[in-house]
């Protein structure tokens, strides 16, 4: 498995365009499932990509930061055995579940167990350690809601419709 995912990601650093990226992502299914019309720039496949959903039109930019798992049980498991009184700690795992018309900005992490709705931008460098619901406009470190999609719509409209 790991020396799949570091030929994937090797095969990724060729494909200059991240739709064709998403395309042969979705071709290799190294994603749980990738819409239509998807661009993602990454060129790394996570841990545990196959529980990362995408839907359609979704756009991630650079360094976009997929977790799927945490890895703090190592650490716990080698405490003194007195300390965590015999128990053995497990890795969580969870999914990703991105919606529709989704923009995901440059450097954002994503952690597992996170659902990001329907016509969703998140803002550049932001940490999403919950779930966003639909027609958001997120940003920050943690992630939250700044505005609503609707509203940056509309002033996006009014900014480019000006020459």
């Amino acid at each position: 498995m790991f020396i799949k995912r570091v030929w994937h990601s090797f095969r990724l650093m060729t494909i200059v365009s991240g739709v064709k990226r998403a395309e042969y992502m979705r071709k290799k299914k190294l994603f749980g499932s990738i819409g239509s019309n998807v661009m993602i720039q990454s060129r790394k496949v996570p841990l545990y990509s196959e529980r990362i959903y995408f839907g359609n039109n979704v756009r991630t930019a650079s360094n976009v930061t997929f977790v799927t798992h945490d890895v703090v049980h190592n650490m716990l498991n080698n405490l003194p055995e007195k300390e965590r009184s015999g128990v053995v700690f497990k890795e969580k795992i969870g999914d990703i579940k991105i919606g529709n018309n989704v923009f995901i900005g440059a450097n954002t992490v994503i952690l597992y167990d996170v659902e990001i709705g329907n016509n969703v931008v998140i803002g550049a460098g932001s940490v999403v350690t919950k779930s966003i619901p639909d027609n958001s406009v997120c940003a920050g470190v943690p992630c939250r809601k700044i505005s609503d999609f609707d509203t940056f719509l509309k002033k996006r409209m009014h900014q480019d419709g000006e020459k």
